[in-house]
């Protein structure tokens, strides 16, 4: 899931690029009220891109968890990060 601070900071600091479009700045104005009142974005909002994005970092941390490189809180925080997106993080034997 994205952290909805960096999020919103993004948004901000496209309304205020004079490189963005104007059609780019109403739209970032619009999700950034979104994100401020705290609604839930609705599963028709997440494009393709977005969705990917998500199960390649579902896959990312599921593999931190398999690394023997990765140390024991690491390995605890992907779990944590994993449980979050609503995902079931397998326990392995360390």
């Amino acid at each position: 899931m994205k952290d909805t601070a960096n999020v919103a900071r993004g948004y901000k600091a496209a309304i205020k690029n004079r490189n963005v479009s104007d059609e780019g700045r109403l739209h970032a104005e619009e999700e950034l009220k979104r994100i401020q009142s705290n609604e839930a974005p609705s599963e028709e909002g997440v494009s393709d891109d977005e969705a990917r994005h998500n199960k390649n970092v579902a896959r990312g941390l599921k593999a931190a968890t398999h690394n023997p490189n990765v140390t024991d809180a690491g390995k605890q925080q992907a779990r944590s990060r994993l449980e979050s997106m609503g995902q079931q993080p397998e326990q392995p034997a360390d």
